[in-house]
């Protein structure tokens, strides 16, 4: 597991709005379980953009998510940003690349494979696990343990809508990339 600064020892829990803030934007945002702000995601043009931004909830951009067309299936680059001594928000070196596994045996079942800072070799990657055009997903590292857990959030019992998740991250993992994960695949789902 990715362990950072945006991370905790205790797992926790998320509510994910799949809508924007903004009147006329595409994008979600992100509560934690006192109900407070703490990740957005905001699109001011159409659906399906080839760049979105993950933030933080004052608006400093976390990671910027490019679509790249290669192939059929295309994959996916997060760019972590940061802050210099100055203030200067500075775009990093990609840090991970999310591409499509093709659906041999399931038409329903969307299998997503994450490279972890481009590196192969070291066993450092992730599976997103979900179902075509749901935007319920399972996050697992290569070993097969769990980091993250998305499903229609209930509220007393009864389901609310599609586009409101239960976001549960586990301890000591980076919660902020956890984010900039769900947000590619909403992207892979057209819902952002």
């Amino acid at each position: 597991s990715v362990s950072s600064s945006c991370s905790s020892l205790e797992r926790e829990t998320f509510t994910i709005w799949m809508k924007s803030l903004v009147f006329h934007g595409n994008g979600c945002t992100v509560y934690n379980s006192g109900g407070e702000v703490v990740f957005r995601v905001d699109n001011y043009q159409e659906r399906c953009r080839s760049e979105v931004f993950l933030m933080d909830s004052s608006g400093k951009v976390l990671f910027s998510i490019k679509r790249k067309k290669l192939g059929i299936f295309g994959c996916w680059e997060g760019i972590k940003w940061s802050n210099n001594s100055k203030g200067i928000k500075n775009k990093g070196r990609p840090c991970f690349q999310v591409r499509r596994n093709r659906r041999i045996f399931s038409r329903d079942i969307l299998s997503c494979r994450v490279n972890l800072k481009f590196d192969e070799n070291m066993g450092s990657y992730y599976r997103i696990i979900g179902l075509e055009g749901k935007s319920t997903l399972k996050i697992i590292d290569f070993s097969g343990q769990l980091l993250a857990e998305a499903v229609r959030k209930q509220s007393l019992g009864v389901a609310l809508g599609e586009d409101v998740l239960k976001l549960t991250v586990e301890p000591q993992v980076d919660q902020s990339l956890i984010m900039a994960l769900v947000t590619v695949y909403g992207s892979i789902n057209n819902k952002l």
